[in-house]
């Protein structure tokens, strides 16, 4: 164990100048895999029960309860984008434990064309796709699991082709006795095979770590999860938040310790988690305060949903708002095939 996680932090400080947006491709990588991740904040990493699309995200956390569950998710995203996972996990055997798949792709939906002159040329579309084979083991006389996802990437954007590989590799701590997960996860580790041009362009690496907890005597479950961990300079001073004082001098937006903190914290909670009906609450404080729109209440980095159980089917819907103008939903169904 020692070694995998020394490994861990030599990758993570290789990263550690990695930006949030716009300096990586296959940014679709780092999306929510599923309704019930979604509703709780985006980026959850400690989920260890049936549901196999948290395998996507945090490799740790496969486990035997997946065993031949198939989850399929669809997120009408904003405009024309849309998005979707499906994931499946089998018990190959009890020293093997699950072997885990998925499938990612996004649809960047249809683009006008024009040449430079401005005059209108064919239409055209773009979209992504990752599959994955995920493995999880626990170690030996502990309470740690470590777990890893092999990703491959494709991506067509207009004539422009690319593919990729990637890994994930997480570490989850259960303590079953206070109903206590801590996860933590590294993802994204990897390169273009082919880039779209000659240059070759960063994956959007991700450190993600999480807590969650079941309350004794209360259908509750917390969640807290910090994400982008590998860059701790979040936050950004918005120019329209200038303050200008009567003889026409600005003074900046400041930004202090707790400003940053928050930026990387992820809120959840779920009511009647092990229940065949469930509700799901979030928040995103980077996505709420950055898509925040003065004077104006548009509840930015919110989060909602609810699950529903019928028998062997799963029913879950997330609703999540980025401001006045934009939502989406997703919408997920689980199958058990046993």
């Amino acid at each position: 164990m020692r070694l995998w996680l020394l490994t861990i932090i030599i990758l993570c400080t290789q990263f550690s100048r990695a930006q949030v947006g716009g300096s990586a491709t296959y940014q679709f990588l780092n999306l929510g895999t599923s309704p019930r991740q979604v509703a709780l904040g985006g980026k959850t990493v400690t989920n260890f029960d049936y549901d196999p699309t948290q395998g996507l995200f945090n490799p740790a956390t496969i486990n035997p309860a997946m065993d031949n569950q198939l989850s399929i998710n669809f997120n009408n995203y904003v405009s024309d984008i849309s998005y979707g996972t499906a994931s499946y996990a089998y018990l190959w055997d009890r020293r093997t434990q699950v072997i885990h798949t998925g499938v990612t792709y996004i649809n960047y939906g249809s683009f006008a064309g024009y040449d430079a002159q401005g005059q209108p040329t064919n239409s055209f579309s773009g979209g992504e796709l990752a599959v994955s084979v995920g493995h999880a083991k626990n170690i030996p006389y502990t309470n740690w699991y470590l777990g890893g996802n092999l990703k491959f990437i494709s991506s067509t954007l207009e004539q422009y082709n690319s593919s990729g590989i990637a890994l994930d590799i997480g570490l989850l701590y259960r303590n079953e006795a206070q109903g206590l997960n801590f996860g933590l996860v590294a993802r994204n580790f990897g390169a273009q095979l082919d880039p779209y041009d000659i240059t070759a362009e960063k994956l959007p690496f991700e450190l993600v770590a999480g807590v969650s907890q079941d309350l004794e005597n209360i259908p509750v479950r917390w969640h807290v999860t910090m994400e982008h961990m590998q860059n701790w300079r979040l936050a950004f001073a918005n120019p329209n938040r200038d303050e200008i004082d009567l003889e026409g001098n600005a003074t900046s937006e400041n930004i202090n310790f707790i400003d940053e903190i928050l930026r990387h914290a992820i809120l959840g909670v779920e009511l009647f988690p092990d229940k065949g009906f469930n509700l799901r609450l979030g928040y995103s404080f980077r996505r709420g305060e950055e898509l925040r729109i003065i004077d104006q209440r548009s509840f930015a980095g919110l989060s909602a949903g609810f699950g529903i159980k019928l028998n062997k089917l799963r029913f879950s819907y997330a609703y999540s708002r980025f401001n006045s103008a934009a939502a989406s939903s997703f919408f997920g169904l689980n199958m058990n095939l046993q």
